[in-house]
């Protein structure tokens, strides 16, 4: 059976060769170990299907609102975020803090800082969004997932009387001079300041939201042990929410909370700030509100299928296993390649969203638990791919689409899911219909190397704006998708 492994390696560059016998047993085995292969391709049947919400526990972070070209619909990103808390932060001894409030130290002031990635289409840079931090009444709690639908203020987690800070912005960020903006070091961001008089829960009142920090740091220097402790006793997170405008959305890549304040140092007066992130390591959600209709109307569509984030549209897929299987129960299966053709946009609309870059194909009755336990594929239940992008005056017929070179082990897996079940139950496949169903979800991923994408590590959502069509769907007009298959077996 060694022999039949190595052989893989050969067949998967063949696999696209259908129906015709592949007699090269003689070349690949010894006399007395000659494999017989042959090929075959069969139909899979897709359809699209509405994702209603996913997962997005310590997911990317998004911002903005735009509306969709090719629906015409708004799309828009919240999301909440706690801080995280260093063994290393650290605020000066108060009596060398200059400011003074109500007779103790004070922060000169406090703000929270929004570093952007690029936005949803350069030619917005300059679209006036407004937003408001809203102070959250109490953390978000460990252990629950939170999907996409979850409204922090339709859910009464933000605190009535706490801060609700208005700002308006936008991406080129015109509040910083022309030589910060140009500079190479330059990130863009967005600043929140948070020094109007602020109430605490307990009543008393502070000069600004950064000397509230720092008193809680003098009386209660335990409550700053750890994040968990800092969310439960000073500061639970703050919901970030757009108040008004169109045109922008885009990647938070870093946040951070901070307090400025001067010290007295031995010759000099010396500025300094302590400084907590919104990080992975804290809880952090989204919330996408989409059009939830238009998306309906869409998955009706029987031409073709779509992938649209976020939140938005999946493709099921059904794969033929039992006409693979049936008439093969000897063989053994090599290769199973599966390719997605993506349809070009008719439009000529400038901010036209991308295809995504990466897609997971999961079983469906795995697909919720896959994401909340945190799995990786494995290439037997749960295979990623990239997006084949077309190269300029290409022909390559592997251009635009999405390909999963090998699917035998998958394929393999369900079949003996189907066998056992009916052993059991002859109604087992009638009551488990879904049993050879998969789905197709956009996704982004991070490796173990940076160099490679062979070692996925972790695998999340795509929540950035991103939209396709594929070859597909109950009446489809295209070529039918076809996954081709190549047998092996003893002579």
């Amino acid at each position: 059976m060694k022999t039949m492994a190595a052989a893989v390696f050969t067949l998967v560059a063949i696999s696209s060769c259908e129906n015709e016998d592949l007699n090269i047993g003689q070349s690949l085995t010894r006399e007395n170990d000659k494999l017989a292969m042959s090929t075959a391709s069969y139909d899979v049947t897709t359809r699209t299907i509405v994702a209603d919400s996913v997962l997005t526990l310590s997911a990317d972070c998004y911002l903005g609102r735009i509306q969709d070209p090719e629906t015409g619909t708004n799309v828009t990103s919240e999301f909440t975020t706690q801080f995280h808390v260093l063994e290393s932060s650290y605020i000066s001894p108060e009596e060398k803090i200059i400011s003074r409030y109500d007779g103790r130290a004070a922060a000169d002031s406090c703000d929270i800082i929004l570093y952007t990635g690029s936005p949803f289409h350069t030619a917005d840079s300059l679209a006036a969004m407004k937003m408001r931090a809203i102070e959250l009444a109490t953390p978000l709690l460990e252990g629950i997932r939170y999907y996409s639908n979850f409204s922090p203020i339709a859910q009464g987690v933000t605190r009535t009387g706490g801060i609700s800070q208005a700002h308006v912005f936008s991406y080129a960020n015109l509040g910083e001079t022309d030589s910060a903006r140009t500079s190479s070091k330059y990130q863009n961001c967005i600043k929140i300041p948070l020094n109007s008089p602020y109430t605490a829960k307990d009543g008393t009142v502070y000069n600004n939201y950064g000397s509230y920090i720092m008193r809680q740091y003098y009386d209660h220097h335990d409550y700053f042990a750890n994040s968990y402790t800092f969310a439960h006793n000073v500061c639970p997170g703050f919901y970030f929410q757009v108040a008004d405008g169109l045109g922008f959305h885009a990647k938070v890549t870093n946040i951070g909370l901070r307090t400025y304040y001067k010290v007295q140092g031995d010759t000099a007066v010396q500025n300094s700030q302590l400084v907590l992130a919104g990080t992975r390591e804290v809880l952090q959600t989204t919330y996408v509100i989409n059009d939830r209709q238009k998306l309906r109307q869409m998955a009706e569509e029987t031409t073709h299928t779509y992938l649209k984030t976020p939140a938005g549209l999946f493709t099921e897929v059904t794969l033929p296993v039992t006409q693979i299987k049936q008439g093969h129960e000897g063989d053994s299966l090599l290769a199973a390649k599966l390719t997605f053709q993506r349809l070009n946009s008719q439009s000529d609309d400038e901010r036209l969203l991308p295809p995504p870059q990466a897609l997971l194909l999961v079983q469906e009755d795995s697909l919720h638990r896959f994401f909340e336990q945190g799995y990786v594929p494995d290439n037997v239940s749960a295979y990623i791919t990239a997006y084949n992008r077309p190269s300029l005056g290409s022909t390559t017929t592997t251009n635009n689409t999405y390909t999963f070179n090998n699917l035998s082990s998958l394929v393999t897996l369900l079949w003996q899911k189907r066998l056992a079940g009916m052993a059991t139950d002859p109604l087992w496949e009638s009551k488990h219909p879904n049993w050879n169903k998969m789905v197709l979800v956009p996704v982004t991923y991070t490796t173990t190397n940076a160099s490679t994408s062979s070692n996925v590590a972790s695998v999340s959502h795509n929540m950035a704006i991103t939209s396709t069509r594929l070859v597909g769907g109950p009446d489809n007009t295209g070529d039918p998708i076809k996954i081709s298959i190549v047998y092996a077996k003893f002579k």
